[in-house]
């Protein structure tokens, strides 16, 4: 157990000074309970999990294969599950040789290694992800893996836009189980406020950049989003699906807890 508090601090030196810790083996904790580690090439927040619920997120754009496997590792050793979106063929190719027992979804572009295999009787609130087509299936996968890490149970509904409506309308009764619903949509973008009106949970819309040249690579979809008619509906960035999984599995866990009311 690393000292993230004053309590755990005292014990750590108290271990110490009863000679049941040597210094090197202190001195070696409380290195990796840092609360930044400095790798040069990155600044590891390693207390985002006790104060936001989850460990920092490796965004792999931009980023060498090895920096992405050092951020890796350094969460590893401070006992941190570790979850990355958008990661590319080659960084996917790197991080598989160097961690085999990973999980990767080439589709959501992710990599997932949990400390501890996730079980199912452990999920924290349900996350339902809906595309309004098939092109949206890489965001809206990203939201899937990223509820899931987050503990969520998840289900995901595909191909159900408004061009055939009836194809959501037979959708009513698993959307109307979830805490929250995560609505991926390009072109119109006028899916998620057909699903607001059908539940009565916060519905998620993320604008995706598919779509002919008046879509303007997702700005048209993002307006009609934020101009939606349900009052349940919230926006998220154009193509976020880690940000919209992200937060609808936040809602979730909240929404799961036992109520405190006797």
């Amino acid at each position: 157990m690393l000292p993230s508090d004053s309590d755990d601090l005292k014990q750590l030196l108290e271990r110490v000074h009863r000679g049941e810790q040597t210094v090197e083996a202190a001195l070696q904790q409380l290195q990796a309970s840092a609360v930044v580690a400095d790798l040069g090439f990155a600044q590891v927040d390693l207390q985002r999990r006790q104060r936001c619920g989850y460990p920092e997120v490796i965004f792999c754009e931009g980023k060498t294969a090895p920096w992405v496997e050092g951020v890796v590792r350094r969460l590893r050793e401070a006992g941190q599950d570790v979850l990355a979106t958008r990661v590319s063929d080659a960084q996917a190719e790197h991080l598989a040789q160097c961690f085999p027992e990973a999980m990767q979804d080439r589709l959501a572009r992710t990599f997932w290694w949990p400390m501890t295999p996730p079980v199912a009787s452990a999920t924290q609130g349900k996350v339902v992800v809906v595309t309004a087509g098939t092109g949206d299936l890489p965001v809206a996968q990203e939201a899937v893996v990223t509820a899931r890490a987050l503990g969520a149970e998840t289900a995901l509904v595909v191909d159900v836009g408004v061009a055939g409506i009836h194809r959501i309308l037979g959708q009513r009764a698993l959307l109307r189980s979830a805490d929250v619903v995560v609505v991926v949509a390009g072109m119109d973008g006028a899916l998620p406020s057909v699903v607001g009106g059908l539940v009565d949970c916060p519905v998620i819309a993320v604008p995706t950049s598919i779509g002919y040249g008046a879509a303007f690579s997702g700005v048209a979809p993002l307006l009609t989003m934020l101009n939606a008619c349900s009052a349940n509906v919230v926006v998220v960035n154009i193509d976020s699906g880690f940000k919209g999984g992200y937060v609808a599995a936040l809602i979730a866990r909240r929404a799961s807890r036992p109520s405190q009311n006797t």
